[in-house]
């Protein structure tokens, strides 16, 4: 059952008041706080209450509820930091919640009188609205708050809590009228991942209290940590200390060891963690990182557990520091006034269920006031200070004078939304939540010899999310001389450009893959290669796509410009065989070269040679469209002269007598010049139906090379490509078989040795280039297709033509009629 305090100070002294409502404070408006005055361990099974006093003394409580004291004593003196509440005066109900029963049982007697007050008419002489408490402060933990939050919440009765941070206390559906001055849980959580994140801590073990506070949070906890890389190895909930328990720890202490992790996550409540420990230690474990939450890792409920200080680095969330100023001298008073008082002067009470608390017996103990209960005792403070100013303005204190008239809770809970302030320069509200926007420090044990300390290492901010650590503060209970930040990994991190291959249920756990050509890693995708866009690429075991090279005959390129010359000089040289031939037309070599037909085999090889012109640059639609047409058709009017000319040399010469009658007839009437025309039509049908059906267009061939982009155009390699190249092959072969016929003819008409060797340069040129082309499409594979056709041109000018004009020009003598029919008559006296 709770210990109600009856006690009432007055003017600096400790006196009795034998009332059933407990510890009080008599004044205009009340305040009621609960508190834990004593630790009791509650049977398991059914909820039970177990008499205060027959626990032990709770050190922490008693600070917490002397904070409260001391506040009302400022406001109610003007001593404090702010002036409020002029003429108006304070009281305060206090009871000893030393267990959620307890907790649940004082909720019950303050709904009690708040039903009282309310039920008594108005026109009561009787009425008085002290009778009531218009605001609550507490209790100190979710276990103990979640009960009563919903009760007072119906009531809308304020409830301000100093130390429950569970995060369904936020809901304002569930509890409508919670507020806290400490932070909630969902920062605790985000402050731990972040410090997990920050020492690259992915293996750990989770551990979390039976209990609201440490269910829920290890809940959160395991919820986000997926979200930030950390697998949690290993998580178990840790009994209320008992015999029946006492293998369920050990074996949680085996599990801890068993998965080898180095950082473990404890969200526990410091009275069910204090028996978790001892089995810690008696195993011996050491050099692991523990990382506590704010209730147990500035507590020395858990500090002075022996031993405690061989299980390793301890880093913890903690509230804000705060001091307090005054409130260590006003202890000191209250402590000297309990000496005044006989030990054995006893309160009765005629109520079954209420029991007093020896606050005489608390007070003489003068518990050591340390950094942690100056810290928690500061969020009473501001708790106290958050109703007072929802008060002063309820009433209207503003003016100088408080307006005398009543205040409900419900109407005390719209001023308490909108309170802000600042104390000790730390700035006073809630959110919407009724959460404070305050942040946590974060501490780390210090300890000399068995000494035990805290020390800040760091602090973290919610908004926005905000982690500094200064981590040559923290001293790492390792081995070695180095003392390192301890790692806690399950595998350790792969090389750039190598994916992750899980090897179990954990993401933590994976073996590494170098990443092919083509793909890379994706940070965000560590167990998946990306594929590069189709104008990048990326080597392998890359963490990014390069752009891929761009390959083409540029214009600039040395090895186009010397092309360019190589076309320049092929031009001329066809232009001026041409002009000479022009200017020759009527002489014997002229004539026998093939006359008019000579300037339509120039005019094709200057055209073939200028369609070499569409290789060079990025390609376009027009170069693409004429490129392979262009030289196909203009090289087979070219090979088609030769031939028809061939053919009838060798006709004339060796099978006049036994040529059929049609061949005269297909001589005197324009026969060759048909000729050549239908193999130049057929040529040119097939380069036209080609293009209609299939229009190459320009293309990046991006399979060839995996990094770099060939820029060609399409239908190189096409099956009316092939068709065409196989027409201008078959005609090839006939011209070389019927020059090679004529290489016993007169010494003018026997181009057959010229011919053939042009005919056979021309061929290997091409085979050659086809078979650099299946290699490679680089510029130089593009500049040998331009050599190729450059090459074409030239040896045909060099073994047709160069002959004739050497003799034009520089053998005239052998260019008359004489001389060709005396090589005639000596040719056929040969015969014969």
């Amino acid at each position: 059952m709770p210990g109600w305090l009856m006690l009432q100070l007055a003017d600096g002294e400790l006196d009795y008041v034998s009332q059933g409502e407990g510890m009080q404070l008599q004044g205009d408006f009340l305040i009621a706080g609960l508190f834990p005055l004593h630790y009791t361990d509650g049977p398991s099974g059914l909820p039970a209450l177990i008499p205060c006093n027959n626990g032990t003394n709770n050190k922490h409580g008693f600070h917490l509820m002397q904070a409260m004291r001391f506040a009302v004593e400022e406001i109610n003196n003007s001593t404090g930091p702010q002036s409020l509440l002029p003429e108006v005066k304070l009281g305060y109900q206090l009871y000893d919640i030393c267990s959620v029963p307890a907790g649940i049982l004082a909720t019950v007697d303050l709904l009690q009188q708040h039903h009282h007050s309310i039920s008594t008419p108005r026109t009561d002489p009787n009425y008085n609205n002290s009778q009531k408490a218009v605001a609550v402060i507490g209790p100190d933990s979710s276990s103990k708050s979640l009960t009563p939050a919903a009760l007072l919440g119906a009531y809308l009765i304020p409830q301000i809590s100093f130390e429950a941070s569970n995060e369904k206390l936020s809901n304002k559906y569930l509890y409508p009228a919670f507020f806290r001055t400490i932070p909630s849980d969902k920062n605790q959580v985000a402050a731990m991942i972040q410090l997990l994140v920050h020492f690259n801590w992915t293996w750990i073990a989770l551990l979390g209290s039976d209990n609201d506070y440490g269910l829920d949070g290890m809940t959160s906890l395991s919820e986000e940590a997926p979200h930030h890389g950390i697998c949690i190895a290993y998580q178990a909930v840790i009994p209320s200390h008992t015999a029946d328990t006492i293998q369920t720890m050990r074996n949680m202490v085996e599990g801890i060891l068993t998965t080898q992790v180095n950082t473990i996550v404890v969200f526990s409540s410091k009275s069910k963690l204090r028996g978790f420990f001892p089995y810690v230690i008696e195993r011996n474990v050491t050099e692991k990182v523990w990382i506590g939450t704010e209730d147990w890792s500035v507590a020395t409920l858990i500090s002075e557990i022996p031993g405690i200080h061989t299980i390793g680095t301890v880093l913890g969330v903690s509230v804000k520091y705060a001091s307090l100023p005054g409130f260590q001298e006003f202890e000191r008073k209250v402590s000297e006034a309990s000496m005044k008082y006989n030990n054995t002067q006893e309160v009765f009470d005629d109520n079954n269920c209420l029991q007093s608390t020896d606050l005489y017996t608390l007070a003489r103990k003068k518990f050591s006031l340390e950094s942690y209960d100056i810290t928690s005792s500061f969020n009473v403070y501001k708790a106290v200070y958050a109703v007072a100013h929802a008060l002063h303005q309820a009433l209207s204190c503003d003016t100088g004078q408080c307006q005398r008239r009543s205040v409900y809770p419900w109407q005390l809970l719209s001023w308490l939304k909108q309170v802000r302030f600042s104390l000790d320069n730390t700035s006073i509200y809630f959110d919407m939540n009724g959460d404070p926007p305050t942040g946590y420090d974060i501490v780390t044990w210090v300890w000399e010899k068995k000494d035990w300390s805290l020390r800040m290492v760091g602090s973290f901010s919610p908004n926005p999310i905000t982690l500094t650590i200064d981590a040559d503060q923290i001293e790492w209970h390792t081995t070695g001389a180095s003392r390192s930040v301890p790692q806690s990994i399950c595998s350790p991190p792969c090389l750039k450009g190598h994916k992750k291959l899980l090897t179990g249920q954990h993401t933590c756990c994976f073996d590494c893959q170098e990443c092919p050509i083509a793909t890379f890693l994706n940070i965000s995708e560590s167990t998946t290669c990306q594929q590069c866009l189709p104008e990048q690429w990326a080597p392998a075991g890359s963490e990014q796509c390069l752009s891929r090279t761009v390959l083409l005959l540029a214009w600039d390129n040395p090895l186009s410009i010397a092309l360019l010359v190589f076309l320049a000089a092929c031009v001329l040289m066809t232009s001026s065989t041409a002009l000479i031939l022009l200017v020759n037309l009527n002489t014997p070599v002229a004539k026998s070269a093939g006359g008019r037909t000579c300037l339509l085999m120039l005019a094709a090889m200057t055209v073939a040679a200028m369609s070499s012109l569409c290789h060079f640059g990025q390609p376009s639609p027009l170069a693409c469209f004429l490129k392979q047409p262009l030289f196909s058709f203009s090289f087979t009017v070219c090979l088609a002269c030769i031939t028809v000319r061939a053919l009838q040399v060798v006709c004339i010469f060796k099978f006049a007598s036994k040529l059929p009658p049609a061949y005269d007839k297909w001589a005197k009437k324009h026969g060759p010049e048909l000729t050549i025309f239908l193999v130049s039509v057929i040529i040119l049908l097939i380069s036209v139906v080609r293009v209609a059906l299939d229009p190459p267009q320009p293309s990046q061939d991006l399979d060839f090379y995996h990094d770099s982009i060939v820029l060609e155009c399409s239908n190189t390699l096409s099956s009316g490509a092939g068709f065409e190249l196989g027409y201008v092959s078959l005609l090839s072969i006939l011209c070389f078989s019927f020059s090679y016929m004529g290489k016993d003819l007169p010494a003018n008409y026997n181009e057959a040795k010229c011919v053939t060797f042009s005919l056979m340069v021309y061929m290997i040129s091409w085979i050659s280039f086809f078979t650099v082309y299946f290699i490679g499409r680089g510029p130089f594979t593009m500049a040998a297709n331009v050599f190729a056709i450059l090459f074409s041109v030239l040896t045909f000018l060099g073994g047709y033509f160069l002959p004739k004009i050497y003799i034009i020009v520089l053998r005239p003598e052998m260019n008359t009629t004489a001389h060709f029919q005396n090589c005639i008559q000596m040719y056929t006296m040969n015969k014969r």
